[in-house]
């Protein structure tokens, strides 16, 4: 499996406040990225498999708005994890 529980905690401790600290904006985009990454990946070998395009956009479209959310709320959490991540508008 590509998501195991080790690559979860690295996420979060990298990118939130801890490794046990799940809810944080920062970390959701963070996993939420790894997944997209993923999901990308697969979609080039399998053109035809129409149910994982379809949770690769409803992903796009949560981590779009949790953007949308720290974008407004805090301006320079939201810059910092653009940059850290490679994620461009």
């Amino acid at each position: 499996m590509y998501l195991t529980k080790e690559v979860k905690e690295q996420l979060f401790e990298k990118h939130g406040k801890g490794k046990n600290d799940t809810g944080s904006s920062e970390g959701q985009i963070a996993l939420f990225t790894h997944r997209i990454n993923h999901l990308t990946g697969h979609l080039k070998n399998n053109r035809k498999d129409y149910n994982t395009e379809r949770s690769l956009v409803m992903l796009v479209g949560k981590r779009r708005s949790l953007l949308d959310y720290l974008k407004k709320t805090e301006i320079n959490r939201y810059r910092a994890i653009i940059k850290e991540l490679g994620i461009r508008k």
